[in-house]
């Protein structure tokens, strides 16, 4: 990437923003430690000089002067400052020259500046002073320099430049560093983006570690496992189509070949006109399961989940199917326990029941007996649908759900072989189990999670 380019992106002017918001945070930490240090020098000042004061005032007046020159005699580094004027203005002991204007006698510290007189020198001073009323009405000053407060905030802010350049630097280059990170992590998922729309459904972003950005790259991965899922199943779908639609509609063309050759009456090519429409039936018929187990497959209905009781299915189901079996001379027995219900599609339900019914009904010889039953056992809810009919080997359990698998046994009844698909991807869509196993003749189970 070239640097103007760099310069532009939002990565870099984020690290640009995050250094200054750190240079901002260390100013204002300087800010911060400059102001307690004062209000710490100015009560340790204050406590001083005002304990001072009343000291000297609180002691006799004979010995009030020699206070206050013992206070300025101890003070090789000429900080400490004292003052007794007289009512008139005199100057009658101490070391500041004239009596401080701006400093009335309430005993409440201020700063001030003054003239200090020693046999050092003549100089001015500010200082932090306080002042009081003696008895015999003399003034009585008393104050400290704050120097040392001026040499505080000049190495305070000397520290503050010597710290802030280097941190804002450290700064500005851990942050370009982390944008050349991101930019380079950005740019080989752009790259693989590229790849992927361009076909390449097995791409996949990279992961590195485990921070957010590897997060967000596991779950567009995820995503892109179940596109590619989709993808394959719709294509799958599409294959199945072509190839068992062939069949019928390659016999379908033959039989109208063959009638327009041969026929002779009108009643011969009504005949031929009907075998034509059974075999378009039978394709329509393929195409439209194929796409119905698609649909479910992918997971549409489940917008229209609710409240389904499923004593309300099965009853309805028994319904439906009592006249075929007993056509069939077949014995449909059924039992419900009552209230009890599941989240799901009721139509989707009935139809995976109705499904196995039909097939139950369909492969129970005459005379045979088949069983719809709804129980509770532990923590599930059973639907349970047996027969004494051939039943289904042990081998071919794990294949009856395929689409188009027919059994040696069925290859004589009519049918796709789509019904035991539909019941699996109606099954697996609500989150249930299918079961399959052997019994006087076949069993199979419904099992949904009891809440």
């Amino acid at each position: 990437m070239r640097l103007t380019e760099f310069a532009r992106s939002t990565t870099f002017r984020w690290a640009i923003a995050i250094a200054g918001a750190f240079a901002v945070g260390i100013l204002i930490l300087f800010v911060f430690v400059y102001w307690q240090t004062t209000a710490y020098m100015d009560n340790r000042v204050d406590s001083l000089i005002v304990g001072e004061l009343t000291s000297i005032t609180a002691a006799p007046p004979e010995q009030r002067l020699s206070l206050v020159e013992n206070r300025l005699y101890s003070d090789p580094r000429r900080i400490k400052v004292a003052g007794v004027f007289a009512a008139d203005g005199r100057r009658v002991a101490g070391n500041v020259e004239d009596r401080p204007v701006g400093l009335p006698p309430d005993a409440r510290p201020r700063d001030i500046e003054i003239v200090r007189t020693d046999p050092q020198g003549r100089e001015v001073q500010p200082i932090r002073a306080v002042a009081a009323t003696l008895p015999d009405g003399e003034l009585l000053v008393i104050g400290r320099s704050i120097d040392e407060l001026g040499e505080i905030a000049a190495i305070i802010k000397r520290a503050l430049l010597l710290g802030i350049l280097p941190a804002s630097a450290i700064a500005i280059t851990a942050g370009i560093l982390l944008s050349l990170r991101a930019q380079r992590r950005l740019e080989a998922v752009l790259q693989t983006v590229r790849r992927i729309v361009a076909g390449n459904l097995r791409e996949r972003l990279p992961v590195r570690g485990s921070d957010p950005f590897d997060q967000l790259a596991l779950i567009v991965n995820g995503m892109l496992d179940e596109i590619e899922g989709l993808i394959r199943d719709l294509s799958g779908v599409g294959d199945d189509i072509a190839h068992e639609v062939r069949t019928p509609l390659t016999r379908v063309r033959a039989t109208l070949e063959r009638g327009r050759e041969n026929a002779a009456t009108l009643e011969e090519l009504r005949t031929i006109a009907d075998r034509a429409i059974s075999g378009l039936d039978k394709s329509l018929a393929i195409v439209t399961a194929l796409l119905r187990i698609a649909e479910i497959e992918h997971g549409r209905r489940l917008a229209g989940f609710g409240e389904v009781e499923l004593a309300d299915v099965i009853h309805e189901v028994a319904e439906l199917y009592d006249p075929v079996a007993e056509d069939r001379h077949v014995h449909l027995d059924v039992e419900a326990i009552d209230t009890v219900s599941v989240r799901g599609d009721h139509d989707l339900l009935f139809e995976a029941v109705a499904n196995l019914v039909d097939n139950a009904i369909k492969f129970t010889p005459a005379d045979g007996r088949v069983e719809l039953r709804l129980l509770r056992q532990a923590d599930s809810i059973v639907i349970r649908i047996s027969d004494t009919g051939p039943g289904i080997s042990e081998a071919e359990r794990e294949v009856v759900t395929r689409r188009f698998y027919r059994s040696d046994k069925s290859r004589l009844t009519p049918g796709v072989g789509l019904g035991l698909s539909l019941v699996a991807a109606i099954t697996k869509l609500h989150g249930f189990r299918l079961t399959i196993a052997a019994g006087p003749g076949c069993v199979i189970e419904i099992i949904a999670p009891q809440a």
